[in-house]
C-alpha cells in the first residue's frame, strides 16, 4: 500500500504544473461561478471549516475561501500543493495547506462541517477505508460533496491528447487498473456504501454540461457525478 501511495504521488507530482494551468483556467471563466453556485445551494448556511480532500491547485479551496469559509487542503502530492499556495496567493485568498494521505487524516474527530473532493477517489487505494475516515473528521449534521468519475473502465493509454505525454496515460492507466475501485460501478457503489456507514445520500450522475464551461480546458467525455452526503448518527 505505501509503494502505491508513493506511485500515486510521483504521478501527480508530475501532473502538477499542467493541471495548475488548467485549473487557473477555470479560476478566470464561468467555470467559477457554476461552482461557487454548487457550494451556495449545498453547503450548510454561515461560516464553515471546511475540509478539501486532494485539493489539488486548490481549485475547490480558491472558491470556498471567497465564499468566506475556513479552508484546509490536503494532498499527497508536494508539488501540487506549491501550485495551491501560489495559485491562492495570486488570488488573494487564503487557506491552510498540508501534505496527508487521503485515507488517514491527521484531525480529530468530528472537526469538519463539510469535507469537499474533486477527481480524487477514482485514485485512491482503499477507497472504504477513506469514506470511514471522512466520517469520522466530519461533524453529525456535516456534508460530505464528492465529485468524481467512473473511470474503471475507460483506457488512458488509448487517449489522444497534446498536452499529457503517452508516458503518463499509461502510467496513469496503470494505477487506475491496480485500484479496487475501478471493479466498482459509480456512484451506485458509493451511495451504497455511504449509506452502509450511515450517510444520506443524493446523486446527481451527470454535472458535466452545467460546471464544464471552459472551451480552453481539455475535458474528458465521462460524466461528472456528484454525490451529496449528510453524516446521520448511528
Amino acid at each position: 500500500m505505501d509503494h502505491l501511495n508513493r506511485r500515486i504521488e510521483a504521478y501527480w507530482d508530475a501532473r502538477s504544473e499542467l493541471m495548475s494551468k488548467t485549473r487557473r483556467l477555470e479560476l478566470s471563466s464561468a467555470a467559477f461561478e457554476a461552482w461557487e453556485a454548487i457550494f451556495r445551494r449545498n453547503l450548510p448556511v454561515g461560516r464553515l471549516k471546511i475540509l478539501d480532500i486532494g485539493t489539488g491547485a486548490g481549485f475547490f479551496a480558491a472558491i470556498l475561501s471567497k465564499l468566506g469559509h475556513k479552508v484546509i487542503g490536503v494532498d499527497i502530492s508536494t508539488k501540487m500543493l506549491v501550485e495551491a499556495e501560489k495559485n491562492l496567493r495570486e488570488m488573494n485568498l487564503a487557506a491552510d495547506f498540508r501534505k496527508m494521505n487521503a485515507q488517514k487524516l491527521d484531525f480529530a474527530s468530528e472537526t469538519f462541517d463539510a469535507l469537499v473532493t474533486r477527481n480524487l477517489t477514482w485514485t485512491l487505494p482503499d477507497i472504504q477505508a477513506a469514506y470511514r475516515e471522512w466520517r469520522r473528521v466530519l461533524k453529525i449534521g456535516g456534508v460530505l460533496m464528492n465529485f468524481d468519475s467512473d473511470y474503471g473502465e475507460k483506457d488512458f493509454s488509448a487517449c489522444s491528447t497534446t498536452k499529457i505525454s503517452s508516458n503518463q496515460l499509461e502510467e496513469c492507466s496503470a494505477i487506475k487498473n491496480s485500484l479496487k475501485i475501478s471493479t466498482y460501478r459509480r456512484p451506485m457503489w458509493d451511495a451504497s456504501f455511504l449509506e452502509g456507514i450511515n450517510f444520506s445520500v443524493r446523486l446527481e450522475e451527470d454535472i458535466s454540461p452545467v460546471v464544464q464551461k471552459d472551451s480552453r480546458c481539455a475535458y474528458d467525455s465521462v460524466p461528472l457525478f456528484a454525490i451529496h452526503a449528510r453524516k446521520k448518527k448511528f
